[in-house]
């Protein structure tokens, strides 16, 4: 049984994400103890613990400390499943956070595996689904990922009710990736939408992202427009995603999420001067997919190296996480807060014990 402090670092729900979906591939038990111990209300919340199910379902593992409120968990993997799976966090909590506990996992299970996934599609402190779409399921494509995601209903707070379909094909093995230098941008993309609010909210996001995007010296973007009437039960909401793609294949992505008294221009420049940052700093990744990418490098046949545009305490977090579980050293070249260079030698598929060279699984 592995042993994890919950209370380190940053504290947050990503220490539990990470060490239940390594857990969950490594066929290894762990107990998670001090819950979400740095936030101002510990504990599981209903994204949490859809995560931690969904994972226990696809591993079938036996589950202990799984309810609201809980500061201490333990979990017990047993094989991995494909087909296909249904889960609803009842609440407009971040599905994008439930798919990140079970992605790494999801290529081990020897078949294809298919989740539909109830929630908020665009929530605070969480990646938008447009940001998973455009820039982490690019990024790990370089490394063999096969994902795919399409947003059937967007959901937003308070009262969720969003639907995303994603389905993963197993892999045999994962590549390093390796990126040091950003390269010239080629192409700035994004996706701007709103729900039950009239379509010139997204479309002044748009307008207002472009104009800094040009003052900054990148492309002139091409973002799609998506307006969806509010259905029973939805509420209203908007945001923008945009995402850069250079010439030497890397794509940075930023978002900024609308809220009530935020007029749809600031939303657009948010996001907007948020890329122009992430591309001035030259790095290959962005400060988010820098911490979103390294249960993939653990798990990967061979040494990844890439630069970050920012360690940030998420970082040096989930590095922690994904030592201790997977047993990979991690080296980050750079101080917190600026540009630094994350390295390390995964484990390879095919000396983990959860996938046989023909895509088989089984725990010891």
């Amino acid at each position: 049984m592995i042993d994890v402090d919950g209370s380190f670092g940053e504290g947050g729900g990503q220490i539990l994400r990470t060490a239940v979906s390594l857990a969950s591939v490594l066929g290894k038990d762990v107990r998670i103890n001090n819950i979400r111990a740095g936030r101002s209300e510990p504990g599981l919340k209903a994204q949490h613990l859809t995560g931690v199910r969904a994972a226990a379902e696809i591993c079938d593992a036996e589950v202990k400390g799984a309810e609201a409120g809980s500061t201490k968990l333990v979990f017990q993997p047993s094989k991995l499943k494909s087909g296909g799976f249904r889960f609803d966090v009842g609440t407009a909590g971040s599905i994008t956070l439930v798919l990140q506990t079970i992605m790494p996992l999801m290529i081990c299970a020897g078949g294809r595996v298919v989740v539909e996934v109830t929630g908020g599609t665009d929530v605070r402190w969480s990646p938008p689904v447009d940001y998973v779409s455009n820039v982490t399921l690019k990024v790990l494509r370089k490394m063999g990922y096969d994902g795919r995601l399409e947003v059937a209903r967007r959901g937003h707070y308070p009262r969720g009710g969003g639907l995303v379909r994603f389905s993963v094909e197993p892999v045999e093995g994962l590549k390093p990736i390796a990126g040091l230098d950003l390269g010239v941008v080629v192409e700035v993309r994004g996706v701007s939408h709103s729900v039950g609010l009239p379509v010139h909210v997204a479309e002044r996001q748009s307008a207002a992202a472009a104009r800094v995007l040009r003052a900054g010296g990148l492309p002139k973007p091409e973002i799609i427009i998506e307006y969806q009437e509010t259905g029973p039960g939805l509420g209203p909401g908007s945001g923008l995603v945009l995402f850069a793609e250079t010439e030497r294949g890397a794509v940075l992505g930023a978002d900024s999420l609308g809220e009530r008294g935020k007029p749809a221009e600031e939303v657009g420049s948010d996001a907007a001067n948020r890329l122009v940052e992430e591309v001035e700093s030259g790095a290959f990744l962005d400060r988010h997919m820098g911490d979103m990418v390294i249960p993939f490098m653990a798990l990967a046949n061979g040494t990844s190296e890439v630069s970050l545009s920012r360690v940030t305490q998420h970082t040096l977090t989930n590095v922690k996480v994904a030592e201790l579980l997977a047993g990979v050293k991690f080296e980050i070249d750079g101080e917190l807060g600026g540009k630094g260079v994350l390295r390390a030698t995964g484990l390879g598929l095919r000396n983990v014990p959860s996938v046989s060279p023909t895509g088989s699984t089984s725990h010891p």
